[in-house]
């Protein structure tokens, strides 16, 4: 069986709403759309799967009209779900308000998607060579201890990436460190990342949160529109971002993981899957909904049309 990406966190519903600026506090503002997606790791899952790779969700989806949502979107790309459904309950919803400059605002539900167990996440039987993600949302609440005691049970070989999230910094110093010692890939936006590392700039924080991680992991530090940097084996690579005018940032962070693990599991090295990766977030930001993850060949004509990579 080909390596794939196992996503453990939680697959949301997005009820995604546009809005000309955030109402104060109490007041009232007048959408100018509203659009239900699929999201969270499904955004991961879809990307990676658009790419080339074989991809399963892990995590739990409810029953109901947000659970069905879910499955439908991960089965039109034809990524599998390992878990049997949760009975008793829907899947949750995120409330995501746009501002015209892209901005966004979350309010988070919580629902079927954690109720997670150990037990449910060993279904997806991972192999030496399998990317399971792992998100620092999935750290606090319901969730954190069937996943920290899964991730504990995990073959020799089986890659962890992690997603640290605005969340990861304050979990306790003994979960922190207990999924720092499983995580063989950080993939975390520049924030994130500073966060944790308690240094100012992007090169700074990949050093310190290199330090951090058991030996032969890699650090991919995301920013934005200008990139993002790989360090790998001590070295640090930096690749150029590709800045355009965005329509929703929504998922843009999570298609670059998916997109990165892809080529990644093709066979790129770190930098080359990065390449890819900031080519899918730049082409994705131009679009509305965090479902719109490019495929491989739109990857390869946004590339063409920049011409070849300078050396080094």
């Amino acid at each position: 069986m080909s390596p794939r990406v196992i996503h453990t966190a939680q697959a949301l519903v997005d009820a995604v709403v546009e809005v000309p600026a955030l109402p104060r506090r109490g007041g009232n503002v007048m959408a100018t759309s509203y659009r239900r997606y699929a999201g969270g790791a499904v955004t991961v899952l879809l990307a990676a799967a658009r790419s080339g790779a074989a991809a399963v969700h892990a995590g739990a989806v409810g029953t109901g009209p947000n659970g069905d949502l879910v499955r439908e979107v991960l089965a039109a790309d034809g990524v599998t779900l390992s878990a049997p459904p949760v009975t008793e309950a829907d899947t949750g919803v995120c409330v995501v308000l746009v501002e015209p400059g892209a901005e966004r605002t979350f309010v988070t539900t919580q629902g079927a998607e954690r109720a997670v167990t150990a037990a449910g996440f060993a279904t997806s039987r991972p192999e030496p060579g399998d990317q399971v993600c792992v998100s620092g949302y999935s750290l606090v609440g319901a969730t954190r201890d069937p996943l920290l005691e899964w991730l504990a049970s995990l073959p020799a070989g089986v890659g962890v990436v992690l997603d640290p999230g605005a969340t990861f910094a304050e979990v306790p110093d003994e979960v922190r460190d207990a999924v720092l010692a499983r995580t063989s890939v950080w993939t975390g936006n520049a924030e994130e990342s500073a966060a944790l590392a308690g240094v100012d700039g992007a090169p700074e924080a990949a050093a310190v949160l290199a330090g951090l991680l058991p030996d032969g992991a890699v650090v991919l530090v995301r920013d934005g529109p200008r990139g993002c940097l790989v360090r790998e084996d001590g070295r640090t690579t930096t690749l150029p971002g590709h800045p355009r005018r965005p329509v929703d940032t929504n998922g843009a962070g999570d298609t670059h993981t998916g997109v990165l693990l892809a080529g990644r599991l093709a066979g790129l090295s770190w930098a080359d899957a990065a390449v890819r990766a900031n080519a899918a977030a730049a082409i994705t930001v131009t679009r509305r909904g965090p479902d719109t993850a490019p495929g491989s060949a739109e990857v390869d004509e946004f590339l063409a049309a920049l011409g070849p990579r300078p050396a080094g």
